[in-house]
């Protein structure tokens, strides 16, 4: 239980470090793909965008 909250964490992490770049792609912006205030401070959760990017890292690990 604890590593798949470990992964999940590790994966928001890096899209979000990611999320310049892959907003110049079109993630960030899908329907599903939550931006909101709190506190001052702008949080991003990327639920469809971390959705898609999975499907496609799978498709790639099944064909390599």
């Amino acid at each position: 239980m604890i590593r798949w909250i470990l992964v999940v964490f590790l994966a928001l992490l890096l899209i979000s470090w990611f999320s310049p770049g892959l907003l110049k792609l079109g993630f960030g912006k899908l329907p599903g793909d939550l931006r909101f205030k709190l506190f001052g401070r702008e949080v991003f959760i990327p639920l469809t965008s971390t959705i898609l990017l999975s499907m496609v890292a799978a498709v790639i690990a099944k064909y390599l």
